[in-house]
């Protein structure tokens, strides 16, 4: 999921509880909201996750007494707000899954920018032979389907021998991709008349009977 830059930076604040004076986790809202069905108003929040809080330990017993259930509350604060309040929760496990790590949200973001430009540059990169945006794709696990089936198909086109150690070096998770970018590599081979030693693995013409580079016989006279 994309986070967008003001979200990004509210995530890295630091907030503190006013009930155990520990630093406030930064976490995703939740789906839905309890109060007047307007939503959050933000993707994310900070809430107190000090299973030693005050507020925490105490609530228990008050919601047992009063409500008959069991339920407490935890210390929460939206962004630009002066003052948090309580937030009931149904258990200590509440919401500890959904814990925002700044570091990862960059990450993220980055990697999103990256398949966004690569995706543009495949309308030009055939003819500026520019490998990068396809290469990019191809090992980009994350990436949409149909952008990395795409740059497959102008591996051909491209039709550089430098995709094959990156596309090599990579391991697919999706095999489908990969297989489709072994037969582009298989294509690109022939097209150029090479192949790839049995031993090394380096790139030699096809009718060499001796690798150039390890020296092996590469076919029978």
């Amino acid at each position: 999921m994309f986070v967008d830059k003001r979200c990004y930076n509210i995530a890295k604040e630091k907030h503190y509880c006013p009930h155990c004076k520990e630093q406030l986790s930064c976490c995703h809202t939740p789906p839905y909201h309890v109060g007047d069905g307007l939503g959050w108003g933000t993707e994310i929040f900070f809430i107190c996750l000090n299973d030693d809080c005050p507020l925490f330990n105490n609530s228990w017993e008050e919601f047992e007494i009063n409500y008959g259930q069991s339920a407490s509350c935890r210390y929460m604060l939206l962004p630009n707000e002066p003052k948090g309040g309580p937030m009931m929760v149904g258990s200590k496990d509440a919401f500890t899954g959904s814990i925002v790590d700044p570091e990862e949200l960059e990450k993220t973001n980055e990697r999103l920018n990256s398949e966004k430009e690569a995706l543009r540059q495949l309308e030009t990169c055939v003819e500026e032979k520019n490998l990068k945006p396809l290469i990019t794709l191809i090992v980009d696990e994350e990436a949409s389907l149909p952008g990395r089936h795409r740059a497959c198909e102008l591996l051909d086109k491209i039709d550089d021998l430098a995709c094959i150690d990156p596309i090599r070096a990579h391991t697919f998770l999706h095999t489908e991709i990969g297989q489709y970018a072994e037969l582009a590599i298989g294509r690109i081979l022939k097209n150029q008349n090479r192949i790839e030693c049995g031993y090394c693995a380096e790139i030699i013409k096809a009718q060499a009977k001796i690798c150039k580079h390890c020296g092996k016989e590469t076919r029978k006279g």
